[in-house]
């Protein structure tokens, strides 16, 4: 199993922001997380990628146990995420974006890559084509030389995915990937997301859009009030009554 949680738990103040939370997260595999505002989804994001500490429980991957590294070491063992708002280099291109990504694996890191060393030089070349070749795949190609302030929303969003996959991580946490795509850049998205699952990478996406999730995800973990309420495939989430009463507070299927 790639990532393994036991019992997490952080308090705000007396308010359990999540509680007890376990699941697993096996590679190659896509589990949703979704949950009414509030549930505490983006807090136990924060807590898998070394932002916040919890309180108790356990975060393993590939047996190593996660808690109380730093964010940057936990981003090293192979975990990166992208986020609510975005987080982009506005002053960058599209494609200096996603080389930032990638150098975080880079033997010279972001610094030295400025130099021209011959070593420097033909790592800088490899890093440049496999970002071109994330950008064709998300099609955001023809883009490459824009200023990344210069694309709409929906395309920032695509490229933050880009740039969270450049440094070959084995597990992706992706918060609101869907939020402000049109409906074509959605199907691209839930597209390159299944592909990414066929080359073995293991994706944990917090999404509020129901189609994106239902066509994307093998398993679905619901959470209310920092509860876990419900674990399963998208057909059984579909028919579990309990998710449904948190959605939506009578017994109508969710779409």
């Amino acid at each position: 199993m790639l990532l393994e949680l036991s019992g997490v738990t952080k308090h705000f103040g007396g308010i359990a922001a999540v509680k007890d939370i376990g699941f697993s997260v096996a590679e190659g595999s896509i589990v949703a997380l979704i949950g009414p505002n509030g549930a505490g989804k983006t807090t136990l994001f924060n807590i898998i990628t070394g932002t916040l500490p919890p309180e108790k429980g356990s975060i393993v991957i590939k047996g190593r146990d996660i808690v109380g590294l730093k964010p940057f070491e936990i981003a090293s063992a192979g975990i990166t995420r992208t986020f609510q708002n975005l987080q982009l280099f506005s002053n960058m291109t599209v494609l200096e974006n996603v080389m930032a990504g990638a150098h975080l694996r880079s033997k010279k890191g972001f610094i030295r890559s400025f130099f021209t060393f011959p070593g420097n030089c033909r790592e800088e070349r490899k890093i440049r084509e496999e970002s071109l070749a994330l950008l064709e795949d998300i099609g955001l190609v023809e883009t490459a030389g824009l200023f990344a302030s210069e694309l709409p929303f929906g395309k920032q969003r695509l490229l933050e995915i880009a740039r969270a996959l450049a440094s070959h991580p084995g597990l992706v946490l992706l918060d609101e990937p869907a939020a402000g795509l049109n409906p074509a850049e959605t199907e691209i998205l839930t597209v390159y997301l299944k592909e990414l699952k066929t080359k073995g990478t293991a994706l944990i996406l917090i999404e509020h859009d129901m189609q994106t999730v239902m066509e994307a995800a093998d398993r679905i973990v619901v959470l209310n009030f920092g509860q876990m309420i419900a674990e399963g495939t998208p057909a059984e989430i579909q028919a579990n009554t309990e998710v449904i009463k948190a959605y939506l507070g009578e017994d109508e299927k969710i779409a």
